[in-house]
């Protein structure tokens, strides 16, 4: 216990990232009880409709978030200004311009937005939900700054504080309303939050609006490649929300939805420590550096890429029981959802660990060119499984979409420095083998959801 107590002690590269990790792993497991705890209490108060309804809302939201991204919290975590205050401030004033920007653009999308999904509802909610976008303007940049430099305990207890509050206003505005207007509002209500207790909990000086012209061109530089990346990584993780909406009815496409959410734990999860951990990994220990140094990073990266794996194979093969044991009837069709789609998320999940190198390089360039492809294949997969074997056929297509992105991933992952066959490989086995327990276990409710959702 003394030597265990002594690795997280420090200020240490080692220290700091196994204090993160330890810190993001918490939270996320925090954060996901609270969200299913939710998920279970809203389905009983709302209909499924209301959740198909505001996936749609939350896809249209996400991409003009992402199609609009200049990289401002990257370019904050890898720049050599990145504790500069004229840096910070300027970085927060583009935020915020951003924002406002974004909420207009919303507001003159909610008719056509309506008109092509054949939703009315949407005229009202658009508007509305996207003043989440403006209020995101104003997030303090010292968030980013906790990130940079892996000091996330009280990051990790502020966030949880803002999903709580999120949450309850969600689950007090259903039970009086029963509508999905509980879903818009509790967003609103926890960005505000958000932004206050983040202003008051965590240490730094307050952001002031300043334009300081080499600090503009140095995000600008680095955001255009990350701006076009985000807009393929949009694409990539939200097609299928944006084609399967438009395939199939709207009550189909909200059991996908809770399907999803069970099924995304494992990539949730790896997503948030590549994005919070690793990008500080990469940056002050380059794995082209030394073989200490991917020597470091392959101890790491089976770390995380074996937690990840042992989550997917559980919510595969346990998809169908969680769903009978938590929801009504109404969404027994998101048990094999759930397990064919947690399948499909393998070969995404093992290669997680690598995309962040070229962020942490600077080399913004070569994660553009991977979010591309990885787009492209996907659209084309989705489109491909839509049209012939509808909802089984999206999902054996998302994972068709990976695989196939794999070279890209080496390419980029070589140029780094940080591939790692051995690894690959290794988890590539331990997949293939989660993938055939989880087949075996539940092949007959799979069977059920290709002929009545085929």
């Amino acid at each position: 216990m003394s030597a265990l107590r002594d690795r997280f002690r420090g200020q240490s590269l080692s220290a700091r990232v196994l204090r993160s990790s330890v810190l993001t792993v918490g939270g996320f497991g925090f954060s996901q009880v609270i969200r299913l705890a939710s998920n279970l209490i809203l389905t009983r108060l709302l209909f499924p409709e209301a959740f198909g309804l505001m996936a749609l809302v939350m896809v249209f939201l996400m991409g003009l978030g992402q199609f609009s991204d200049v990289g401002v919290t990257p370019a904050i975590l890898q720049s050599k200004r990145g504790d500069d205050r004229d840096f910070l401030n300027t970085a927060w004033t583009i935020q915020v311009i951003r924002g406002f920007g974004l909420w207009l653009v919303a507001c003159a999308a909610a008719f056509p937005m309506a008109a092509l999904y054949d939703e009315p509802m949407l005229t009202q909610l658009l508007p509305v939900a996207a003043l989440t976008l403006v209020i995101a303007g104003f997030k303090p940049t010292r968030m980013d700054t906790a990130n940079r430099h892996l000091m996330l305990g009280r990051v990790t207890v502020i966030d949880a504080c803002v999903q709580v509050i999120g949450v309850a206003t969600a689950i007090g505005l259903a039970w009086l309303t029963g509508s999905v207007w509980a879903l818009v509002i509790s967003g609103l209500v926890g960005g505000i939050a958000e932004i206050i207790i983040n202003s008051v909990g965590l240490p730094g000086e307050r952001n002031r609006f300043r334009w300081e012209k080499p600090a503009a061109r140095e995000l600008i530089n680095f955001g255009k490649w990350v701006f076009l990346a985000t807009v393929c990584g949009f694409v990539f993780t939200q097609a299928d929300k944006i084609l399967i909406g438009k395939y199939l009815p709207l009550d189909i496409f909200g059991i996908y939805n809770i399907g999803f959410f069970l099924a995304a734990f494992p990539m949730l999860l790896g997503g948030m420590v590549t994005r919070k951990i690793l990008i500080p990994i990469y940056r002050e220990t380059p794995p082209r550096e030394s073989a200490a140094n991917f020597a470091r990073l392959r101890k790491m990266r089976f770390a995380v890429s074996a937690l990840l794996i042992v989550m997917v194979a559980i919510f595969a093969s346990l998809g169908v029981w969680l769903i009978e044991l938590m929801y009504d009837p109404r969404y027994a069709l998101a048990g094999p959802i759930v397990v064919v789609l947690a399948l499909a998320q393998l070969p995404m999940v093992i290669v997680m660990t690598y995309d962040q190198a070229a962020l942490a390089a600077g080399d913004s360039r070569a994660f553009f060119v991977l979010a591309a492809v990885r787009a492209a294949l996907m659209v084309v997969c989705l489109i491909a499984g839509l049209e012939l074997a509808g909802l089984i056929g999206a999902l054996v297509g998302q994972g068709m979409a990976f695989v196939l992105a794999y070279p890209a991933v080496v390419w980029l992952a070589r140029r780094m420095g940080a591939w790692d066959g051995l690894h690959d490989a290794v988890f590539a086995v331990f997949g293939a083998a989660a993938s055939i327990l989880a087949l075996w276990l539940n092949w007959s409710a799979v069977v059920d959801l290709a002929a009545r959702a085929g």
